[in-house]
């Protein structure tokens, strides 16, 4: 099975799969493939990305997270990354006003949020 990217002469995209690309021009060429927006048989096949095949071996990086959430100790984790002591890493956590202002008052970049940013890809 393979999926087309697919467009017609209206410019309305639109995906659908075939057995093979052989299979595809067949019905192509009967007039058998349509928009399924406006119903039109002059289609084509958009610009695609190739799928490439990932290495069983290589980490499945969307699994990894965005934003480390260090819960409570973001206060600690956000001075020992100012200070050198950790690498830099993205991280969010909670911290009262007082913690936060002398986060701030230190020179320490914080961000007040007010949402749980998506942690994953």
């Amino acid at each position: 099975m393979i999926k087309f990217n697919l467009k017609c002469e209206h410019g309305h995209g639109f995906d659908s799969w075939f057995g093979s690309n052989k299979d595809y021009e067949k019905l192509q060429v009967r007039g058998l493939v349509s928009c399924v927006i406006c119903g039109s048989c002059e289609v084509s096949k958009a610009v695609m990305a190739p799928r490439l095949a990932m290495d069983p071996k290589a980490p499945d990086l969307r699994e990894k997270p965005l934003i480390d959430d260090v819960g409570a100790k973001f206060p600690e984790e956000a001075r020992k990354m100012h200070y050198g002591e950790t690498p830099e890493r993205p991280i969010m956590g909670q911290a009262k006003l007082e913690e936060a202002r002398a986060l701030l008052e230190e020179g320490v970049p914080v961000l007040p949020m007010g949402i749980k940013p998506k942690l994953v890809n």
